[in-house]
């Protein structure tokens, strides 16, 4: 058995405006600790998946930034998709390229942007999904267990009975819900968060795309026959532009009868806001996570970033402050989530120099 890994890095992060840009999206700027998320990402495979078997899925506009943030990963194992085309195109192409190089890969799909604690559980855990995944071949995806109703997560319902050490075959894929849904979730016992990770083998993932995404399958197979040769990129572009758009979890995981899921016994967090930042920051006495050279007044639970000037916060409460060279974003914590309708506003009215 060959092991790879699949970090998926194309996203742009529009609610980490004005921080994360196209050009330099969330999982490639320092939000918290000395590395990037992604380098944070690559580094948590040491010891299990060899730098020559790890892959990144960016676009042309990231990926000479991906590059020099990953300087151990080989150059031609770093792939940008023509077009974005979520994660079924992204995972499908990876899996055509693993395949190529291994007839009997198991493969670990990433995001490449999630906070992750206690590197020794969470390399446990993938080791033992993996000689699952190679044994069953089953489709295996890591569970987290809910603390809190949360909203911005999907959820997975799951057979409480064991089919092997930490492994449980998966009922449902529940959509984000809304509060009074996360609640029952939270009480019911049988639901967990889906932290996006999943685990199988490349032959495996590629029988089921065939089954259920068969057009996809079909685009697949013909790019499948140009990889190591000088027509690849241009076949590339140009059957990628016929894919369809759809999610590895609507197109196969919610249809698939061979999914399972193991629970995660490690601090996850998809870090999916500046609330979430906030969250997980360290902060003072009053409650405020502060980044640079700041003086506040009677300002509590706050999260305020300005590292390039002085700034003072006189009688406020639960805002975020992201202050940089370009712009200034001031918001209340509670609508964190909607701080990509600023992206929204930015691109519909041409201002790509502040995307």
């Amino acid at each position: 058995m060959d092991l790879f890994a699949v970090i998926m890095a194309g996203g742009v992060g529009s609610r980490f405006w004005p921080r994360s840009k196209e050009k330099k999206p969330k999982q490639l700027i320092r939000i918290l600790g000395d590395n990037t998320m992604i380098q944070d990402t690559v580094r948590r495979l040491d010891g299990l998946v060899d730098a020559k078997n790890i892959f990144v899925i960016t676009n042309k506009v990231q990926k000479l930034r991906v590059k020099e943030q990953l300087p151990s990963i080989p150059e031609e194992n770093i792939i940008d998709e023509p077009f974005g085309k979520n994660t079924a195109a992204c995972i499908g192409l990876a899996s055509v390229l693993i395949k190529k190089k291994s007839k009997d890969a198991v493969t670990i799909i990433l995001p490449s942007d999630h906070l992750i604690k206690d590197d020794d559980e969470y390399r446990k855990c993938l080791s033992s999904a993996t000689n699952f995944a190679y044994q069953s071949r089953g489709l295996v995806t890591i569970g987290i267990t809910p603390t809190r109703p949360e909203t911005g997560y999907g959820y997975i319902q799951f057979d409480e009975k064991e089919v092997d050490k930490n492994i449980y075959k998966v009922l449902t894929f529940a959509e984000k819900p809304n509060l009074s849904t996360a609640r029952q979730f939270l009480e019911s016992g049988d639901f967990l968060w889906n932290s996006g990770i999943f685990i199988w083998r490349a032959d495996t993932i590629l029988d089921e795309i065939k089954k259920y995404l068969p057009d996809l399958h079909e685009g697949l197979e013909t790019i499948e026959q140009f990889i190591g040769t000088s027509n690849f990129e241009k076949q590339l572009v140009q059957v990628y532009g016929q894919l369809k758009n759809i999610s590895i979890d609507y197109g196969i995981m919610e249809k698939s009868q061979i999914v399972f899921l193991t629970k995660a016994d490690f601090y996850w967090n998809d870090v999916g806001s500046w609330e979430a930042v906030y969250e997980v920051a360290e902060k003072n006495e009053e409650g405020n996570a502060l980044v640079g050279d700041i003086y506040t007044e009677k300002t509590f639970g706050s999260y305020i970033f300005s590292p390039k000037k002085f700034t003072a916060a006189i009688g406020v409460e639960n805002l975020i402050v992201i202050d940089t060279n370009e712009a200034l974003l001031i918001c209340h914590r509670n609508n964190a989530q909607d701080v990509r309708l600023v992206v929204d506003f930015l691109k519909m009215n041409k201002r790509s120099e502040l995307i």
